[in-house]
């Protein structure tokens, strides 16, 4: 071991953020124990559904956290399943297998027992950690399922015949030694989106949340200890992740956390009660509060100094609504587990509605064709990426991992078009478009079009094939409340697209459903909408 200090040292006052870790470096020393020995132990770090717990309670907790899990056969580079709520519990666990150098694998709360049971496998978690009213989800996933070798059921409820988590903590120590990591040690996966195959398990290191919390946290938020963040989007996500922890635990801030379902009302709730300046959340979810006839901005979110979206691409007409409506901007980016946060953002002084700005400093971005070469401006190309924050690969995916990460690049799946301006512009992923009369169609442009009509609540378009077998698009529409589909809706809806839009993009059937599929993130699943060519 050196004489360096143990947390990475960063200036913000740099463009962008300069970040220098050292060689052995452990992040939960960084990320927790810090604040304590920088005078924050009597800070609230995180207000929850229990209460409040400060700094200095979060460090012994996680301490002990890690006891717990070394009691119960967790070496350094196991990996320790969490299926969890957005809790106190996630990051006293979560920083407690880092802490020991364990590998913790936080796990989306609503998959299914198959989905939990190829995870667990995949993964060859040691022990799971899993909150009392997700554990009947994931029992019928542990049966049969061997190299498991403890269960901890965090919060109240049946514990099933397992250990509680609470009980767990309490017999052990508040005083534990940091792992010798270093800062290329993995430290953390993420399970990537299986939309088109297999969950993928996304390693990334020890450097990797510093990194994100630094160029972007810092470097767009401007993120200060006197913030208190909500972010709507789940701590088991890349993107909440950030946003609901790593963010403000970089800078001694506040986290406001939701282990509810974060609808309209509780988001509601949220920001009146607790007055966030920072909010996180995905653009079906900003959609739905706007469209609220309850919404009172003068009463919720009147603190607000910004607001972050990703998870897909923000329509211009809803960033342009809730900044009338609140007064503030949301700040629309694009990032990817891969990438493990945001890496194309609009800023503060710099905001282009229907964008995803500009790279974030200390990412290079690209837009290629398919040789490889940068496209001109304008035209359609692939979004790749170099940045310090990229995962170290895929585990057990060696085809997949070479497929993705070329040398310092990390191919994204996005399609994207970069403007004369340099702002970049996103179309969709890669298999998403579509195809008309020899023409690429973006499924989001159409999408956006069709959101900007006063009816129109939510679009998904996909590709359909004609009579003649020729693809066009077909929209699916959820309609705001106190409107019904109708055929003069359905024909005013294609008018509407074709007279703003070139006239092959306009959908050639509508369909009004009541809701579209997605992701736990708040990702419009389109592919569960291909379907059969419809009847006419």
């Amino acid at each position: 071991m050196t004489d360096a200090p143990p947390f990475a040292l960063v200036d913000p006052s740099c463009s962008p953020p300069t970040v220098a870790i050292p060689r052995h470096y452990n992040a939960a020393l960084d990320f927790v124990d810090r604040h304590v020995l920088e005078g924050r132990g009597a800070k609230v770090a995180f207000i929850h559904d229990r209460g409040r717990t400060t700094y200095g309670e979060l460090a012994a907790q996680v301490a002990r956290a890690g006891h717990a899990l070394r009691a119960r056969g967790v070496r350094q580079e196991t990996r320790v399943a969490l299926c969890l709520t957005d809790t106190i519990d996630f990051p006293i666990v979560f920083w407690g297998a880092v802490k020991i150098g364990a590998i913790p694998v936080p796990l989306n709360t609503l998959l299914t027992p198959q989905e939990y049971a190829y995870m667990l496998h995949d993964s060859r978690a040691r022990a799971l950690v899993v909150s009392a009213d997700l554990y009947p989800k994931i029992a019928p996933a542990l049966e049969g399922l061997t190299g498991l070798d403890a269960v901890l059921v965090a919060g109240a409820g049946d514990a099933h015949g397992h250990a509680r988590l609470d009980d767990a903590l309490a017999e052990q120590s508040v005083h534990l030694l940091a792992a010798q990591t270093t800062c290329d040690d993995i430290a953390f996966w993420l399970y990537s989106s299986g939309s088109t195959g297999a969950p993928k398990g996304t390693m990334h290191l020890q450097s990797s949340l510093v990194h994100t919390a630094a160029l972007y946290g810092r470097g767009i938020l401007a993120i200060e200890e006197s913030d208190v963040i909500f972010s709507a989007a789940k701590l088991f996500f890349a993107y909440g992740l950030g946003n609901g922890m790593t963010f403000p635990m970089h800078v001694g801030a506040t986290t406001v956390l939701l282990a509810d379902r974060p609808t309209p009302a509780s988001v509601r709730a949220v920001l009146r009660e607790h007055t966030p300046t920072l909010f996180g959340g995905v653009p079906t979810l900003f959609a739905a509060i706007l469209a609220d006839p309850a919404l009172d901005p003068s009463a919720e979110g009147n603190r607000l100094r910004a607001c972050i979206s990703a998870g897909e691409a923000l329509p211009a007409d809803i960033g342009e609504r809730w900044r009338a409506r609140f007064g503030v901007d949301i700040l629309d980016g694009l990032g990817s587990t891969e990438m493990l946060h945001i890496f194309l953002s609009n800023r503060f002084d710099d905001v282009r509605f229907g964008t995803s700005g500009k790279p974030v400093p200390g990412y290079e971005v690209r837009v290629v064709d398919d040789a490889g070469h940068d496209v001109r401006a304008g035209d359609l190309g692939e979004l790749l990426v170099n940045g310090p924050s990229a995962a170290a690969g895929y585990w057990n995916q060696r085809q997949r991992t070479l497929a993705t990460f070329h040398g310092p690049w990390t191919r994204t799946g996005d399609k994207y078009f970069v403007d004369e301006d340099g702002y970049f512009h996103y179309a969709g992923r890669a298999d998403d478009m579509l195809k008309v009369s020899g023409i690429w169609v973006s499924p989001f442009e159409v999408e956006s079009c069709l959101i900007a009509h006063a009816d129109v609540l939510e679009a998904a378009v996909v590709a359909c094939e004609d009579g003649d077998r020729l693809v066009k698009p077909k929209a699916f529409v959820v309609l705001r409340e106190g409107i019904t589909g109708s055929r003069e809706l359905e024909l005013e809806l294609k008018t509407w697209v074709k007279t703003r839009l070139a006239p092959h993009k306009y959908p050639r059937w509508v369909e009004f459903v009541a809701a579209l599929p997605k992701t736990a993130t708040g990702k419009i699943q389109r592919f569960k909408l291909r379907g059969p060519v419809p009847k006419t």
